[in-house]
Order: structure tokens, then C-alpha cells, then sequence
């Protein structure tokens, strides 16, 4: 039976999308049509980015299910025409990307890297720094990007705590969650890693009163989501010397504006949301799974609660 599958994605990317999901496709021995112009009535599977060309699902009244291609959901998983069945995207690509981005930051400020490297004066003598089992860090969110940052982290030999909104138990890590759980977590984090999705509970996650948990001069990276943090109460924090030294890679507005505090705050590092992107080669053999599987009558992967919000 062959299937039509749309490419709502990036139209710059697609064809690189068209050669790696005809390839994947292929390997399940599904016979497919790809496109990224097919009538909406004939469409059985589009593949998707909010940074593409279809805002409206409602004229796809066949489509059996609409599959992601970014991680986060927040800007398409409240759209009132979306009733189709929606994944986002998990993969070993976005996965080991963003694992690479967190353990390097990690490791830099664990290290003090920046002493060395924006020095203006001479500096010979400088105290060493404590090993990675005498540093705690913290990761916000243990999701699969989260968990795998984590555990990471503690091959490293870090101390690692982790929470999330719901209970979890990973080896090695030491798993909080509800709000004396994430008091627990921040209360002793040296350094914090924000990887929770965007919702109405997480969003201000960090916000004074909690910036206010964590030990004296302790360090941010977020690679999750801009909104995590509120921005004035983070730049306070940093002025005082609560917070000593915040790595970002997503804002709330994107890409951030060039008057934005944070690009001349001496104490913040701006990426361009750089952390994990996806990779079309690893993305198609998970979009062309989810089609095997729905084909099959099997569950799909990745579902996205709607309730939930992730």
C-alpha cells in the first residue's frame, strides 16, 4: 500500500528531507510518495516544523498523523486546527548534540576555562579547581535530552541531582521533583542545566525567590527553553553576584535582539540556539518509524500529551 507523505519542514532543507526520508522509507520497505506540494485531501503523513509553510491542519481531513521534527512542541501543540495525532521529535542525533553542548559547558565553567582564555593580564598562579566528584551539578528536567545529559555528567564522576515535574528513577543521578524536590536540587547545585519543555508550570521556573535557593555564585546553562527563566530576575541575580556567570542558547524572543542586556552583560554567554538541531539523516529513520508503526496498527513514538503540553 503506498502512502503520501507531505514535507511541511524548512523548505530549504528539503532536499536534503527528500533524499534521507526516501532512503529511510525504502529500508521499511514502504512504498511512499514524497512531496512538499500534495493536495491536502490526498496527504496520509506530513512531516512537520513550525518554521514551515503550513499553519492550518485543517484542510488535511485524511492525514493520519502530523510528525515533528523539532523537540519542542510549545509553538504548535496549542493550534486549534491541529486534531491529527501529534510526535515530536526524539533521536540520537538531537540527543548526543545536546549532550555534547551541556557536558562542554559544564566542563568550562567546572574548569574556570574563561580565566584563561579572556585574560588581558599576565597569570601564572591560579588555584586548581575542585575535581568533578566534589561539584555538584544540577539538571532541570530529565527527559530523554535531560537524562542523557545527566548521566553524562555523572561518567564524568560529577555529582549529579536531577528533577523533574514527575517522578523519576535514573542510576547514578539523584532524582527529585515537586517543589520541595526542586528547593533540594537548587539548594546545592554549583552549576544548573535547564532542559525542561515550555509549559504554563515551568515557565519562570527560575525565577528571584528560586535564583535565591542556589549556593552563592552559582552558574546557569540553558539550552531548553528561553522562558525557563525570568530575564530581570536572572540579570539582578548576576549584578548582585548571586548568579555568577549564565550560558544561554534560547530566548524568549529569537534571534535575540541585538539591544538585549544579555549581549553586553560581562557575566553572560549568548549562543545562537545552537545547542542540538536535527539532524535529517537520524530524524527520517524516526519519521519513517512512526509511519511503519502507524501503517502496523502500532503505537506511534514520541506522542505529544496535549494536556500535558509536551
Amino acid at each position: 500500500m503506498s502512502v503520501n507523505v507531505l514535507y511541511a519542514g524548512n523548505e530549504k532543507l528539503w532536499p536534503v528531507y527528500e533524499v534521507a526520508l526516501a532512503q529511510a522509507l525504502a529500508e521499511h520497505g514502504l512504498d511512499a510518495t514524497l512531496s512538499c506540494d500534495l493536495p491536502p485531501a490526498q496527504v496520509d503523513y506530513i512531516v512537520y516544523a513550525p518554521n514551515g509553510k503550513v499553519q492550518d491542519f485543517a484542510p488535511f481531513t485524511g492525514a493520519k498523523a502530523v510528525l515533528g521534527l523539532w523537540a519542542g512542541v510549545e509553538k504548535v501543540v496549542g493550534n486549534p486546527t491541529l486534531t491529527q495525532p501529534y510526535t515530536r521529535m526524539v533521536d540520537d542525533g538531537l540527543t548526543e548534540g545536546m549532550t555534547e553542548w551541556v557536558t562542554g559547558q559544564v566542563l568550562r565553567h567546572h574548569l574556570g576555562l574563561d580565566r584563561y582564555i579572556h585574560r588581558t593580564d599576565p597569570i601564572w598562579h591560579q588555584p586548581a579547581p575542585p575535581l568533578a566528584r566534589d561539584r555538584t551539578v544540577a539538571v532541570l528536567g530529565l527527559g530523554a535530552l535531560g537524562s542523557a545529559a545527566a548521566q553524562a555528567l555523572r561518567a564524568l564522576n560529577f555529582k549529579v541531582c536531577g528533577w523533574s515535574r514527575r517522578p523519576k528513577d535514573i542510576a547514578g543521578i539523584d532524582c527529585h521533583s515537586g517543589d520541595e524536590g526542586l528547593r533540594t536540587v537548587l539548594a546545592q547545585a554549583e552549576i544548573v542545566v535547564l532542559l525542561l519543555p515550555k509549559t504554563q508550570a515551568t515557565e519562570n521556573i527560575l525565577n528571584a525567590e528560586r535564583l535565591g535557593w542556589l549556593p552563592k555564585g552559582a552558574v546557569i546553562i540553558n539550552p531548553g527553553r528561553g522562558p525557563l527563566i525570568d530575564d530581570q530576575a536572572l540579570l539582578a541575580a548576576l549584578d548582585s553576584g548571586q548568579v555568577a556567570h549564565a550560558t544561554l542558547d534560547v530566548f524568549r524572543v529569537e534571534p535575540l535582539p541585538d539591544d538585549h542586556p544579555f549581549w553586553t552583560h560581562p557575566n553572560v554567554t549568548v549562543t545562537p540556539h545552537i545547542a542540538a538541531d536535527t539532524r535529517p539523516s537520524s530524524a527520517a529513520r524516526v519519521v519513517a518509524e512512526n509511519i511503519r508503526r502507524s501503517e502496523a496498527g502500532e503505537p506511534l513514538l514520541h506522542l505529544v500529551d496535549r494536556d500535558a503540553g509536551y
